[in-house]
């Protein structure tokens, strides 16, 4: 299937819910009235999971997609390791489990589809 908009792609998707269930945790009183710089961060780091698929998505360039989808992992990343803050410093275990467990499947997705891009990278270079 060939993707004409990001706000298609699944990866994207993902990333959007995400983003909405860590504005859901991070609206809790508990951190936003104790802790907004840790609320801001992660927070920043799930949106960048979002836009970097969309704007690396609409470069139009495979190679510069690979590299935003690159940026976006390390988001990922960083959101996974944040959930185990929520955890240790507020007991949002299930919270914390299920931002960890989108993010972990994200993270997978990415990967494929960098393995994807670099695969036809290949075959294209080939030509």
């Amino acid at each position: 299937m060939k993707y004409q908009n990001f706000e298609e792609l699944p990866i994207w998707i993902q990333a959007r819910v995400i983003v909405n269930l860590v504005y859901s945790v991070t609206n809790r009183k508990e951190i936003m009235f104790k802790d907004q710089r840790f609320a801001d961060q992660i927070r920043s780091a799930a949106i960048s999971i979002m836009n970097n698929i969309a704007e690396g998505f609409d470069s139009g360039n495979k190679r510069e997609f690979k590299r935003f989808l690159l940026f976006s992992q390390r988001s990922t990343s960083e959101v996974m390791s944040m959930s185990y803050l929520l955890n240790d410093l507020y007991k949002m275990e299930n919270e914390a489990k299920e931002i960890y467990s989108l993010c972990l499947d994200q993270r997978k997705q990415i990967k494929g589809l960098i393995k994807y891009l670099e695969t036809n990278l290949k075959v294209e270079n080939a030509k």
